[in-house]
């Protein structure tokens, strides 16, 4: 594998899963924008769907941030100590 592909497997990986980030992100907030009676019903006392679904966009970046953390040390890194070790030496 070159350092060339190397590069552009790691983008669309992260133009991927930036994607995901975006959608969940601005569906929270289109569906606040434009359905308030469903994120404001009250699903416990002091818990609302809009503040679960807030929670959750939180807890989605995070989830997002490890899973490309996870791959770049598992994948990622091992190609590049790949390319590393298989360049010549001076």
């Amino acid at each position: 594998m070159s350092l060339a592909l190397l590069s552009r497997q790691r983008w669309r990986i992260a133009i991927a899963l930036s994607l995901i980030v975006v959608v969940v992100y601005f569906g929270f907030v289109l569906l606040v924008a434009f359905d308030k009676p469903l994120v404001g019903r009250l699903l416990a006392p002091g818990l609302s769907v809009g503040i679960l679904l807030g929670a959750l966009v939180i807890v989605a970046s995070w989830i997002v941030t490890w899973i490309y953390v996870r791959w770049a040390n598992d994948h990622l890194d091992r190609r590049i100590g790949e390319l590393r070790s298989s360049e010549p030496r001076p």
